[in-house]
């Protein structure tokens, strides 16, 4: 194949090019709400927890017209203007705030009330990882229990067979290694300590 045949191949599997639009999209701005305390902690809370930007979860929440429209059907105007609300910036894709523009606009709905009500979609999930952080506590314990167990184990196998008897040389690389599991586990559970305060 001479190299006018190899040019043209390459050119027809060539992969979409992105749009401007598309990109612009993907820019950030800061947007400023008006939500109530709980929606802020809820938000701070499950980023947090789960080590996702407050960006991500924000586009994630609230670039979904589908949802978004099922939320400005069932939104209750009034109810909404009583609640004690706090004035809060994010910053958020131009594309999900246009998404949030569009939908307040088409079912003329307040945009703090869309933002709020799609942060109530997270309370399952921080109800979700409070009880996975219950249950991971107890493991804690149980784990801690079976370490004390086997440092006495290690120690009485140390003054039985010695430090140079490939017994306790085993176990104490085993023991070692708990150690380090145990230590990681109890981190990630301190880091975890946020979702009980919600």
């Amino acid at each position: 194949m001479d190299k006018k045949n190899r040019k043209k191949v390459r050119n027809d599997t060539s992969l979409p090019l992105p749009s401007s639009s598309d990109l612009r999209g993907k820019q950030s701005v800061r947007a400023t709400f008006k939500l109530t305390g709980k929606a802020i902690d809820a938000i701070s809370v499950v980023a947090a927890h789960l080590g996702i930007k407050q960006k991500s979860l924000f586009d994630h929440l609230i670039d979904d017209t589908r949802s978004l429209n099922l939320i400005a059907h069932k939104i209750n105007s009034d109810r909404f203007k009583i609640l004690n609300r706090i004035q809060k910036t994010y910053v958020i894709s131009r594309k999900t705030l246009c998404c949030l523009e569009e939908v307040s606009k088409d079912f003329n709905a307040p945009r703090d009330a869309l933002v709020e009500y799609s942060i109530e979609r997270l309370l399952p999930v921080i109800a979700e990882e409070r009880e996975k952080h219950r249950i991971r506590k107890e493991i804690l314990n149980v784990i801690t229990d079976y370490l004390k167990q086997g440092e006495k184990i290690l120690e009485r196998s140390k003054k039985l067979l010695g430090e140079d008897d490939p017994v306790y040389d085993k176990f104490s690389t085993s023991v070692a290694a708990l150690h380090n599991a145990h230590h990681s586990i109890e981190s990630f559970i301190e880091k975890g300590e946020i979702i009980e305060r919600f």
